[in-house]
């Protein structure tokens, strides 16, 4: 496999790992399902996720290039915001159309 066909992997799994907590009323995946689970734990899942795709992310880079490039801050920023926009679909899932099929 090329870099590009692992970059556009690795982008998916971004975008799968943004969206996953939104979609599961299981506090990490693993416990009893929640009724109602606090919004906390939907951003504190999400956060765990962007660090984990972070690594995953990391691990590419070493495998592909044999190092890992250092980064600036900028980058770190630039990768959240990339989360926080990949993540938008599960959230308005979340947060506005499960509760309005629930009412229906």
């Amino acid at each position: 496999m090329g870099f590009h066909q692992w970059a556009a992997a690795y982008v998916a799994v971004a975008f799968v790992a943004a969206n996953l907590p939104w979609f599961s009323r299981r506090r990490f995946f693993f416990g009893r399902s929640e009724p109602r689970k606090g919004a906390g734990w939907y951003f504190g899942e999400w956060f765990v996720l962007f660090l984990l795709s972070g690594a995953i992310g990391m691990g590419f880079e070493r495998a592909l290039e044999g190092h890992n490039h250092t980064q600036g801050w900028e980058f770190y920023v630039v990768g959240l915001c990339m989360f926080t926009v990949f993540a938008i679909p599960g959230f308005l899932w979340r947060f506005n159309l499960a509760p309005m099929l629930g009412k229906s």
